[in-house]
């Protein structure tokens, strides 16, 4: 079940958007403000944001600019709503790191259609990154084995980054690794971001062409590189 994450100060219209996306079968969290919002996607990763702009504490640009400097926020989908319709006001919410813009008012149905666009786009891209790899797996020019096989450099984790490092370059998604290792997506999110900063790497993607170029293959989990 995907989760969105509502930031938006008007009561009424967060909670008339938490039950419509309920009915079809969203897990929603709420926040008032930027703030909130922050302070919400770093206790609980969800799969996308719906966010207001103009809002106390912090607009939505401003919380906008700081999920996308953070390494979880990177690639999060990113819907703005606002009574903001002039074409500066969208361009600057795309300049910012929005995936989409929304006027207010608008019909609950538009908003499904680009939620789930957004979604379908996410997956795609995880599903090439998997398809990535895979090719390049068969790609490899095949090569006689050396008697005494240099090992992999040790990588600079504890074991249980290690464990999420493996399940990373095989592309799956946090909640996928959560499933997988029986920890929860946000306890995987805190181990990604610290096997990023150990490699000195600014996200996924270059965590797995990290692991590529230096011989990590998750073929080489399966022969017992991994505890």
């Amino acid at each position: 079940m995907k989760r969105i994450l509502i930031v938006d100060d008007d009561v009424t219209l967060r909670t008339a958007l938490t039950r419509y996306l309920q009915t079809r079968g969203y897990m929603v969290c709420e926040a008032r403000s930027g703030v909130e919002g922050l302070s919400q996607f770093e206790q609980t990763l969800p799969d996308l944001v719906v966010s207001d702009v103009m809002m106390p504490e912090m607009d939505g640009l401003e919380f906008c600019r700081r999920l996308r400097a953070t390494r979880a926020g990177q690639l999060v989908p990113f819907i703005f709503l606002s009574s903001r319709k002039d074409v500066d006001d969208r361009i600057q919410g795309h300049q910012i790191g929005a995936d989409d813009y929304l006027a207010k008012p608008f019909e609950l149905k538009e908003l499904i259609a680009k939620i789930e666009a957004q979604l379908e786009r996410s997956r795609r891209l995880n599903s090439e990154i998997i398809r990535l790899m895979q090719q390049q797996s068969i790609l490899q020019p095949l090569e006689p084995a050396p008697v005494d096989p240099i090992p992999l450099v040790p990588l600079p984790l504890t074991p249980a980054e290690e464990k999420v490092f493996w399940e990373v370059i095989q592309g799956y998604t946090n909640k996928q690794i959560g499933d997988r290792l029986f920890v929860s997506p946000r306890t995987v999110q805190t181990h990604l971001s610290n096997i990023l900063g150990k490699l000195e790497l600014e996200n996924r993607s270059q965590l797995i062409r990290y692991a590529f170029e230096r011989g990590y293959r998750p073929s080489a989990e399966r022969n017992g590189k991994r505890d």
